[in-house]
């Protein structure tokens, strides 16, 4: 089966129906199609609904698991960092795709900004300010294993 080939039939469908840009992607697990499915930003005015993120949530969804290990994901375009992080995140070991983050800029889909600022080149865009310690705050973590009955 083309995985890539039911990334783009997303992609033009989203395109088409005004749900999203450029982007989509299919996840497989075993051989077997989970999802695939375009970018949905402009659908949802949501700037982190890219199609590997939705592809993800709908996978982890219809799996009922975070951990996505034994997929793969074929998205038609190179995952941003934000993508590129979620798919670390869920375990996914292997990204197939398309186009490059180069192609992207060319056509005005640009992440260069992200991937410049978490490379250290360039952290005009962003301050990040880490507060002094608080007791509250580090209660969270406790409070959440204690929710789930781990010491």
């Amino acid at each position: 089966m083309d995985y890539m080939k039911l990334a783009v039939d997303a992609t033009i469908h989203g395109m088409e129906n005004k749900i999203g840009g450029p982007f989509g992607a299919t996840i497989v697990r075993n051989g077997e199609v989970v999802v695939a499915i375009s970018n949905t930003m402009m659908r949802d005015t949501d700037p982190s609904a890219h199609a590997e993120l939705v592809a993800i949530r709908e996978a982890c969804k219809k799996l009922d698991t975070f951990d996505l290990s034994d997929c793969e994901i074929y998205a038609t375009c190179e995952p941003c960092p934000m993508c590129v992080s979620v798919i670390i995140w869920t375990g996914i070991k292997k990204v197939y795709y398309c186009n490059t983050h180069k192609d992207a800029h060319v056509h005005g889909f640009s992440d260069q900004h992200l991937r410049d600022y978490l490379s250290g080149k360039d952290t005009s865009c962003l301050e990040m300010i880490n507060v002094e310690k608080r007791a509250d705050c580090d209660h969270l973590f406790e409070y959440f294993h204690e929710l789930q009955g781990k010491k």
